[in-house]
């Protein structure tokens, strides 16, 4: 049964950095995998924050993230990274991270079948 688990959230101050990680289990074959960042901020429906295929080297990233976020992946680890920057009080939300196996990598939340429980990230100064 694939699983995936987020860790790494917490409260920063506006400009700070901070990473979260999102460790797969229960999959023998990583590179049939997509991976996709998702964010729920207060009172709005889930956005798109970031996603690529396992076994490639697109990107994909939501256009309030591009160029203050990174997407990455450790392979030996069975995990996902999401490297944030420059955070802002907008950033603010309940990530998530989701899986999908021959996914494209795509920014829809119903290409993902499997998702994590999400991990809070609060920016406030």
């Amino acid at each position: 049964q694939v699983q995936v688990t987020e860790s790494g959230g917490g409260s920063v101050q506006p400009g700070d950095s901070l990473t979260l990680s999102c460790v797969l289990s229960g999959i023998t074959t990583l590179s049939n995998y997509a991976v996709g960042w998702f964010r729920q901020r207060p009172g709005t429906q889930r956005e798109f924050v970031a996603a690529f295929k396992w076994g490639g080297s697109a990107k994909r990233y939501g256009d309030s993230v591009e160029g203050r976020f990174t997407i990455s992946r450790d392979t030996s680890k069975n995990t996902a990274y999401l490297q944030m920057t420059s955070l802002q009080r907008d950033d603010t939300a309940v990530y998530y991270c989701a899986a999908e196996k021959w996914g494209g990598g795509a920014a829809y939340e119903r290409e993902y079948a499997t998702w994590g429980r999400g991990t809070q990230v609060t920016v406030s100064s």
